[in-house]
């Protein structure tokens, strides 16, 4: 699977770890077991730092519509987006911007600075 993700419920924490080619299908997928397992207000990382982001801008904006609407029935947890490539550094920008919500969201290059901040971030909910 393109896309791994652990739930801890203790810490509140959704860890993605994406490998190989991404899509829209793909990350759709792994934004109904986030809903299904109630964990919107979880803390976030997504880490890319082993992918290809296989996004164009039609499936970047349809992915941006999908968390705008989570955002007018839930409180969206803080998200730490981890990409390494000029390509997928790019999405994670143009994602930040399309999937705009009250939530604190920051892109780094490197996990462990993604995970540090992260930490400093309380858990919502």
């Amino acid at each position: 699977m393109p896309i791994q993700w652990t739930i801890s419920h203790p810490t509140r924490l959704v860890v993605a770890v994406c490998k190989g080619a991404i899509t829209r299908q793909n990350i759709e997928a792994y934004l109904d077991a986030v809903v299904v397992a109630d964990t919107l207000t979880y803390r976030k990382i997504f880490d890319m730092t082993q992918a290809t982001a296989n996004l164009p801008d039609d499936d970047m904006m349809a992915l941006g519509a999908r968390i705008r609407a989570y955002a007018t029935v839930s409180d969206l947890g803080p998200l730490a987006i981890v990409a390494t490539t000029p390509d997928s550094y790019e999405r994670a920008h143009l994602f930040a911007a399309l999937a705009e919500a009250m939530r604190p969201l920051k892109i780094f290059r490197e996990l462990h600075l993604a995970r540090r901040w992260l930490d400093t971030q309380a858990p919502s909910g």
